[in-house]
């Protein structure tokens, strides 16, 4: 996806991708100033406020309606609850809605607000139906916040700006995404120690995977079961391929870890944790839960397959104890993270101006990785140290590229992802060895969770970082001029 930038006539930028540019033309007055990411805590309201009419009910339900769909867009996308409920109190609070009550759930926003005493109160609900990773929807909704952050933008051009944003297709064909999806599996491949050959069969595999699937949710089959399908595609090549001799019999595990990473990043990791630790249990079980499902029907669709194989004679890929992150090379190594987490921002259709951010942080969690292992810290400890960089490089890239750092932080972890530590584990149930199987797949939970919380922990201490000076809790009668 391209955001290329153009000049108005003041020459300051327009944060639009390249297909939201041309329709949004009209609306040039309201191109930001300043380079300010909303990564930053909000902290203050737009100067000048322009409260509308608490009076006037169609005005304020415009308003709340404004606040609950950027809300659903943001949460949709993988934002935790803390950082939604910011997105729409910001919002409301802007035109003048600053005493509201907002309750975030896995799957509804709800908000009311206080119109004084001599008012009664009014109330908005959206229910999120869908969960998407489009990172250029997303990142459009964040210039629109930005915008509303700089310049009180009129109700309706808000609604207008995000009837478009809701309503225009992927930034690029779907062919380009499978692509992306492919190259990430090739690249985990490659970071995992194989070779050319099992890069090429994963890339296959995974494109694979890919089509079929979506035929699977056309069909409306649920999202479990395609988990499931996913786990089966991405186990039988590796099973023909350890068939045709004992040389690849370990190699060909590599495949199915490649597919297990790319099943498994597609899942919302981070905020289903960030829930967990920020007070919103509620919404975090149901997150987890989820979460726990999904990964459940890939574990059940690569031991569908490895049973089967036994149950046919054919040899299971074995995995040593050995195999991991060790390609020989260290600059191969950096290179395969940072293409991972660039091959994932671009299958989620991130914007051209996150895909660098997103592969330094890649190249630069898989580097920190590498040391905290070198010294001793673990597989667990190390992962976590590695997702506090990436959460604290991610804000700060985030500006820089003006991406909500939810895109950087999630891709920055994907290469890390424990796809080999759930094969092994699978292979070891299956060989009986019960207490090891065990041990590696409550290995591979404990490193998701350290990624997951090493992300929020990191961004706390970029929001930290962002916010000296600035008042510790929101205020909107607090302006930045003052």
């Amino acid at each position: 996806m391209s955001a290329d930038p153009a000049a108005d006539d003041a020459g300051e930028e327009i944060l639009e991708p390249r297909g939201l540019r041309r329709r949004w033309a009209f609306r040039r007055p309201f191109v930001l100033p300043s380079q300010r990411a909303t990564a930053d805590n909000i902290v203050a309201a737009p100067t000048p406020l322009q409260p509308i009419d608490l009076t006037d009910d169609a005005e304020v339900s415009q308003v709340l309606d404004l606040a609950v769909r950027v809300g659903e867009v943001v949460l949709a996308a993988g934002t935790g609850v803390g950082d939604t409920s910011a997105q729409v109190r910001f919002i409301a609070s802007t035109y003048g809605l600053d005493k509201c009550d907002i309750d975030v759930t896995f799957d509804a926003i709800r908000i009311w607000a206080d119109r004084g005493p001599s008012l009664p109160p009014a109330s908005d609900m959206r229910v999120v139906k869908y969960r998407s990773l489009d990172f250029t929807r997303l990142a459009a909704v964040d210039r629109l916040t930005r915008r509303i952050r700089s310049q009180v933008v009129p109700v309706d051009q808000a609604h207008e700006a995000l009837d478009e944003i809701v309503s225009l297709r992927h930034p690029y064909p779907r062919w380009v995404s499978t692509a992306g999806w492919s190259l990430l599996a090739a690249a985990i491949a490659v970071l995992l120690g194989g070779g050319l050959l099992l890069a090429v069969i994963s890339f296959a595999t995974t494109a694979l995977i890919d089509v079929v699937n979506r035929a699977l949710h056309q069909l409306g089959l649920p999202i479990f079961f395609q988990h499931v399908v996913g786990g089966v595609l991405a186990t039988v090549p590796a099973i023909a391929l350890a068939a045709v001799s004992d040389h690849w019999r370990a190699e060909a595990a590599l495949i199915v870890a490649a597919g297990i990473t790319v099943l498994l990043s597609g899942l919302q990791l981070v905020g289903s944790v960030q829930d967990a630790i920020t007070g919103a249990p509620i919404t975090a079980a149901a997150r987890i839960l989820e979460l726990v499902i999904m990964t459940g029907g890939i574990v059940a669709g690569i031991g569908l397959a490895l049973r089967v194989s036994v149950l046919l004679g054919v040899p299971v890929p074995e995995i040593g104890a050995d195999a991991g992150r060790d390609t020989g090379y260290l600059v191969v190594t950096l290179a395969a993270g940072a293409v991972a987490a660039i091959a994932f921002a671009l299958a989620c259709y991130a914007e051209r101006r996150a895909l660098l951010a997103a592969g330094l942080s890649g190249a630069a969690g898989i580097l920190t990785f590498l040391l905290a292992q070198d010294i001793g810290l673990g597989p667990v400890i190390s992962s976590g140290v590695a997702a506090v960089l990436i959460g604290l490089a991610g804000g700060l890239m985030a500006r820089r590229a003006l991406t909500p750092p939810l895109v950087v932080a999630v891709a920055g972890i994907t290469p890390l992802l424990p796809g080999l530590k759930v094969y092994r584990g699978l292979y070891a149930l299956l060989e009986d060895e019960t207490l090891l199987g065990f041990s590696q797949l409550l290995g591979a939970f404990g490193v998701g969770c350290a990624l997951a919380s090493g992300v929020v922990l990191g961004e706390w201490f970029d929001r930290l970082l962002s916010r000296r000076g600035a008042p510790r809790d929101f205020d909107p009668t607090y302006t930045s001029d003052r």
